[in-house]
């Protein structure tokens, strides 16, 4: 499952994602904000969406606030979320061959929406690579996980 989140700024950014992700029949769940809300604060919506991913490691998310930053810093404080904020198709495809992030992270006020529309396709169509050094960093980053979160 894919799923979707947004603060008010990145709301408008969420509804066009949403439209795209319709065209090309991927399914979604939208858990908010679902109406565009400036009362909102972001890590509610990160919390939502990082809280789905840490128990289903075959799910994704895309998280969008004003710049990215917060939505990941906010989604990293859950075990087994790799959320990255990207800015370009080739961090986002890095991000995946790399990284396996399993949240992506996007800034509404930054980022046009027809560019957003290429980085979630590049980044939903890139796959982890599963080279040797990319799982060996990654098992480090899992180790610390199981020390911090225990």
């Amino acid at each position: 499952m894919l799923y979707l989140g947004a603060d008010h700024r990145g709301y408008l950014l969420k509804e066009e994602i949403k439209k795209f992700l319709e065209t090309k029949e991927i399914d979604f769940c939208d858990l908010g904000n679902l109406r565009q809300d400036d009362t909102d604060d972001y890590p509610d919506f990160a919390f939502l969406v990082a809280e789905k991913i840490s128990h289903d490691s075959e799910s994704k998310g895309i998280l969008i606030c004003g710049s990215g930053l917060g939505m990941s810093l906010a989604a990293n404080k859950f075990k087994n979320v790799r959320a990255a904020a990207i800015s370009s198709l080739a961090s986002a495809r890095m991000s995946r061959e790399h990284n396996d992030a399993n949240i992506l992270c996007l800034g509404a006020d930054f980022t046009d929406t027809d560019y957003a529309l290429n980085i979630v396709f590049e980044w939903l169509n890139t796959s982890f690579s599963n080279k040797e050094s990319h799982l060996r960093r990654l098992q480090k980053i899992f180790k610390k996980e199981e020390q911090n979160f225990n």
